[in-house]
């Protein structure tokens, strides 16, 4: 009886292709195809062909021949599934409306096991973009906000759907992205944003900073405006609380690549004098194993350097100089004086006598504090000199540390030059090292601007944990994966090290796990329980949480698993 039901298939196979343009007069064959699908395997196979290919012919028979092509992507059979999805492309081909719908559905199959099955939706997917590229990302968007909305939600798809969109719209660029996919992306962007969790958010930033949105400062500007409403509200803000300081940490520099001169980090600078600062020793000083009070020094000097005209600077500048205090060495008695200096010049002394007479220095602390000092200074150059007693005890620190780090600069610029000779030059350890010698360079070339007569703040520096392009290419040391064309600008990692103790060099502490040696990786799962139910961070709306559901069963029991909207 199934070798009947094959060579039946194949007879009407060949009366379809035979007929041109009087195969609308042979609607009963197709049918016969489409009933195919309830057959055995071998029918299966071959009616998933057969339905493609003569789809567009029979118009009336549309969601018929689209049902059954479904019915043939929920098969038992691995095999009969991939043929059917990797049918379903030409379905689209000559008739876009239907780009949505299939798409929709190929959107639910993301969420198999099977990974060879995963790569045969994703190229259909693909496929269907390029055939419609507004109708397929709209079936995408819509089931990332059904696997959320719906009574069931489903986390493998979304996370899935918007892994793809991160991936693989910028892959296939503006050739295939045309204006009306490009400002679908954008609106459904934003909607994404108003409910994510880390990850999400990372992949829909780069997605929209990718779009004209990253292009134009009015559009880096408004991607500003929401990364500060995702990062941070004054009405739900715990400084003691190391997921709510990554979720500002992380979001802020998302930021940095967008400040321009004409786009300014005002918003954010006020964020970070008003709610951080303000709060300083309330902060953790770790959080997932990083030093959280550095990372947010470092995410702060970076965003003052694009600081605008900005409100009661002379108050900000207060905060940022009583920050600033906690990180510099008091200045000791003029006996301890001579002490310390004596021991600079022994190099024999013991680690117990070095530690009694020099301070533990926090260099990238001080770096990192010092030069957000010195950019908001510009803004008013007299805020220092107004108080002449602030100003002394500043100096007095000031000197001290420059003194200390003399000897440092002296060492790192011996090391340096051997490295640069040796086979070492390129090795982790000679990093460290040079990055130590331009941390060390940075903060006294700052200490001069602050000595001068009156306090002058026109020296440009660059900070040492940031490196150039060229060097890029020499130094992949980044905090996550980042997108090659966002213009950030990558890290080195902190130099924070103890004065005096010499036979502990710093790379060596690198070696032996120093906490603030180590380089920050945001969070990759979900933010805090406490930001709402499903752990997932707000912006100005308030979305719905998604809790933490797991995944449903692909085949459900032989029960189809989809959800078939109307279009």
């Amino acid at each position: 009886m199934s070798a009947d039901n094959i060579e039946k298939l194949y007879q009407n196979y060949g009366v379809l292709a035979d007929a041109k343009d009087d195969i609308a007069k042979h609607e009963k064959e197709y049918l016969e195809i489409l009933a195919a699908v309830k057959g055995s395997d071998k029918e299966k196979r071959l009616a998933s062909q057969f339905i493609a290919k003569f789809f567009s012919s029979f118009p009336n028979l549309a969601d018929q021949a689209i049902e059954a092509q479904f019915d043939l992507c929920e098969d038992d059979d691995v095999a009969i599934r991939k043929q059917a999805i990797k049918e379903l492309p030409t379905m689209c081909k000559s008739n876009k409306e239907h780009a949505q719908r299939i798409a929709d559905i190929l959107a639910q199959l993301l969420q198999s096991d099977d990974s060879t099955e995963i790569n045969v939706v994703t190229n259909s997917l693909l496929a269907i973009v390029k055939i419609d590229p507004r109708g397929a990302l709209a079936g995408l968007f819509s089931q990332i906000h059904q696997s959320t909305d719906s009574e069931v939600p489903n986390e493998i798809v979304r996370e899935r759907c918007i892994k793809f969109l991160a991936t693989k719209v910028k892959q296939l660029g503006r050739e295939v992205i045309n204006k009306e996919a490009e400002d679908l992306i954008i609106a459904e962007g934003k909607k994404i944003l108003e409910d994510v969790v880390a990850e999400e958010f990372e992949h829909i930033m780069d997605l929209l900073t990718w779009s004209k949105l990253g292009k134009t400062p009015a559009g880096k500007k408004e991607l500003t405006q929401i990364i500060a409403a995702l990062a941070f509200s004054p009405d739900d803000w715990h400084p003691e609380d190391p997921e709510y300081v990554d979720r500002l940490i992380q979001c802020s520099q998302h930021a940095l690549p967008l400040f321009t001169p004409q786009v300014d980090s005002t918003q954010f600078v006020n964020i970070f004098c008003d709610h951080v600062l303000s709060k300083w020793d309330e902060i953790a000083t770790t959080g997932g194993g990083t030093d959280q009070k550095l990372e947010l020094l470092k995410t702060f000097a970076e965003i003052t350097e694009h600081c605008g005209d900005i409100e009661n600077v002379d108050k900000k500048i207060n905060m940022v100089y009583d920050v600033l205090m906690n990180y510099l060495p008091e200045a000791p008695l003029v006996n301890e004086e001579e002490s310390t200096e004596k021991n600079a010049e022994t190099e024999e002394k013991s680690d117990e006598n070095k530690s009694s007479t020099a301070p533990s220095l926090q260099f990238s602390h001080v770096e990192c504090a010092l030069f957000a000092l010195h950019s908001l200074c510009r803004k008013s150059p007299e805020a220092l000199s107004a108080d002449a007693a602030r100003l002394k005890t500043l100096r007095l620190r000031l000197q001290y540390t420059a003194r200390l780090t003399q000897g440092y600069i002296k060492k790192l610029k011996e090391v340096t030059q051997q490295g640069k000779k040796g086979e070492d030059a390129n090795s982790d350890e000679n990093k460290l090292r040079v990055a130590a010698l331009k941390t060390t360079s940075n903060i006294n070339t700052l200490i001069r601007d602050i000595f001068r007569t009156p306090p002058s703040f026109k020296s440009k520096i660059q900070l040492s944990f940031q490196t150039t392009k060229k060097e890029e290419k020499e130094d992949r040391i980044v905090p996550h994966e980042e997108d090659k064309d966002s213009g950030a600008q990558k890290r080195h990692r902190p130099i924070t090290f103890d004065n005096g103790e010499k036979k502990e060099s710093p790379e060596k502490r690198s070696r032996s796990g120093d906490r603030n040696l180590k380089m920050y990786t945001p969070p990759s799962g979900k933010y805090s329980s406490r930001l709402n139910n499903s752990g997932r961070f707000m912006g100005g709306s308030s979305g719905r949480g998604r809790g933490n559901y797991g995944r449903r069963d692909f085949r459900n029991n032989g029960a189809p698993y989809r959800r078939r909207s109307n279009y």
